[in-house]
């Protein structure tokens, strides 16, 4: 999914009262996340969300930025001096997850990783296509597609952000000759055996309705070529 910038802003601050010096301190909780030698410095939000949305909703991206700083300004006066809001910028009609856009715009450290990382093992969670040995690994198992069933997803894959019609995928994927090939009616079930083999990560095939298929950049991805 191509993204075409970063566009930061900083939402207007609303003055709240402080905390009472009798408030209850609350019980530390610890960072699974964070190594015992190491520390947190801060942390990194993702919100899904569109301006349609919001607007749909009444409030704008803007608005919502402005309330989190507020709550976080109460539970912590001070603390907004040292926040910073992204809004992360697609092309308009690109598909694919709100959430997945922010993500891989925001060079969030798993979505870099599964794009880049070709040598190392297999990472526990996620999708992994192996394309040098036609094999799929879903959340670390073998996720046993069949040949056709690869190339299917494989295709589309190649394809990255393109709908592919049912008709080109039955001219491409099968042969002519192929008595087992599919029509453009029965593609649909080859699809849903496929997807039910990557089950949790099902929405990587995206269904365009009257178009075909597509594969939107997914951040739970990792293609090995």
């Amino acid at each position: 999914m191509a993204i075409a910038h970063l566009n930061s802003f900083r939402a207007p601050l609303t003055t709240v009262a402080p905390a009472t010096q009798n408030a209850p301190t609350p019980a530390r909780t610890n960072l699974q996340a964070v190594p015992t030698e190491t520390e947190a410095r801060g942390f990194a939000l993702y919100v899904g969300l569109d301006e349609a949305t919001a607007a749909a909703a009444g409030t704008s991206l803007a608005a919502v930025v402005a309330e989190l700083r507020k709550t976080l300004e109460n539970l912590l006066p001070g603390a907004t001096e040292q926040t910073f809001a992204a809004v992360a910028i697609a092309p308009k009609g690109v598909g694919g997850k709100n959430i997945d856009v922010v993500r891989t715009a925001l060079r969030d450290p798993r979505a870099v990783d599964r794009n880049n990382r070709a040598d190392e093992d297999k990472p526990a969670t996620g999708i992994v296509i192996d394309t040098t040995r036609s094999r799929v690994f879903a959340d670390g198992n073998n996720a046993g597609l069949t040949h056709k069933e690869f190339e299917l997803l494989n295709y589309l894959v190649e394809n990255e952000g393109v709908t592919i019609s049912r008709s080109e995928l039955v001219e491409l994927v099968w042969n002519e000759d192929d008595e087992s090939a599919p029509n453009e009616r029965t593609i649909d079930v080859h699809v849903r055996r496929l997807r039910a083999k990557i089950s949790g990560y099902e929405d990587i095939i995206r269904t365009i309705r009257g178009g075909g298929y597509r594969f939107d950049r997914h951040p739970d991805v990792l293609i090995e070529r």
